[in-house]
């Protein structure tokens, strides 16, 4: 036998709790002027101890439209310009935002804890009607903010880093599997990869399967160094690992993004080293930057444009209660170009 569904909280069940009318609920959540800020917060208490949240479509009937999406991106203002994924991203956000007439309010913040206080700024001063959660770390307090304050959102990262929140996300562990593998059938044995930030979550689960391939193959010369993503940082790591004494030195790197790619690209060049007869090179993303290099970059390309416009589409399911779910995109595949080859014996 069917159990019976919990009663759905209402607007009237807060105002029993909290002692006070349905209009000074209202008032409350509008953020109106006529109550003191004890009785607000009395308000606010009772509602999130009930798990209640006005609903999108009665705010959007009182005038509050939902036109604003939120956007917060921890990195510094310089490296985001320069980060070819986040604009290819936002762009992608933006081409499903402007068939809505609304508009991306994009912050930079300095921690995911900075960042769960802008978050309930932003919605209790109803300056935007959802938000879309980049960059999880793990035990991240942006979903259990968004889930106290009732805030529509989508979490762009694996479900086991973004605590129960819709989520979209692509297959880390799949791609970096199946770059060491082609890497590998190359003839690669001292195969490194130049990371992200270690405190990122999808940095965690690409390091967790680029050891487990390496394993997998017996590649004894593996090696990993984590950086910020930035050009200067890839370089760095890339001079570090070409510089080893030959029995260590890799003849493979694989990248976690693009800008660090070409960084490296470059560093070889200054070393006198033969991209990809000395060295193979294998970027992450496929950005335009990938095909502008010479040798041009073998990549796991990724639809990084459309990827924003799912998470753009999917926020909007939210909040309209109609789908899609939690879901992946298709997995970066593999397309080799000038920058891979079998290492020279």
């Amino acid at each position: 036998m069917a159990s019976t569904p919990p009663p759905r909280v209402t607007i009237k069940d807060v105002a029993a709790r909290a002692g006070v009318s349905k209009g000074a609920v209202s008032l409350a959540f509008n953020h109106r002027p006529g109550l003191s800020e004890a009785t607000r917060e009395r308000i606010f208490r009772a509602a999130r101890e009930l798990g209640w949240a006005p609903s999108l479509a009665a705010r959007s009937l009182a005038g509050s439209r939902v036109d604003v999406v939120g956007l917060a991106v921890c990195r510094p203002a310089r490296m985001l310009g320069l980060e070819p994924f986040y604009m290819e991203f936002v762009s992608g956000v933006e081409s499903v935002l402007v068939e809505r007439s609304c508009s991306l309010l994009l912050r930079l913040v300095r921690s995911p804890q900075e960042e769960a206080g802008l978050l309930e700024a932003w919605w209790r001063g109803r300056h935007i009607g959802g938000s879309i959660l980049v960059d999880f770390h793990a035990d991240d307090p942006r979903a259990a903010a968004a889930e106290r304050l009732g805030l529509p959102a989508v979490a762009v990262g694996h479900p086991s880093l973004t605590g129960g929140l819709t989520s979209v996300w692509t297959d880390d562990a799949t791609a970096v599997t199946d770059a060491v593998r082609y890497l590998a059938a190359l003839g690669h044995r001292r195969i490194a990869r130049v990371g992200g930030a270690a405190v990122l979550g999808h940095t965690a689960i690409r390091t967790a399967a680029f050891d487990r391939a390496a394993r997998a193959l017996r590649l004894a010369g593996a090696r990993q160094v984590a950086t910020d993503f930035s050009g200067d940082a890839g370089a760095r790591a890339t001079r570090s690992l070409l510089t080893s004494v030959p029995p260590d030195r890799p003849t493979a790197i694989v990248y976690d993004n693009d800008i660090m790619a070409v960084a490296g690209l470059s560093v070889a060049a200054e070393m006198g080293l033969r991209v990809p007869d000395d060295v193979s090179l294998l970027a992450w993303d496929d950005s335009r930057l990938c095909r502008l290099t010479h040798p041009t970059l073998s990549a796991m390309s990724h639809d990084v444009h459309g990827f924003g416009a799912d998470v753009a589409r999917t926020l909007f399911g939210v909040i309209s209660g109609e789908g899609p779910g939690p879901h992946a995109v298709p997995t970066p595949v593999l397309t080799p170009r000038g920058s891979t080859a079998p290492p020279k014996v």
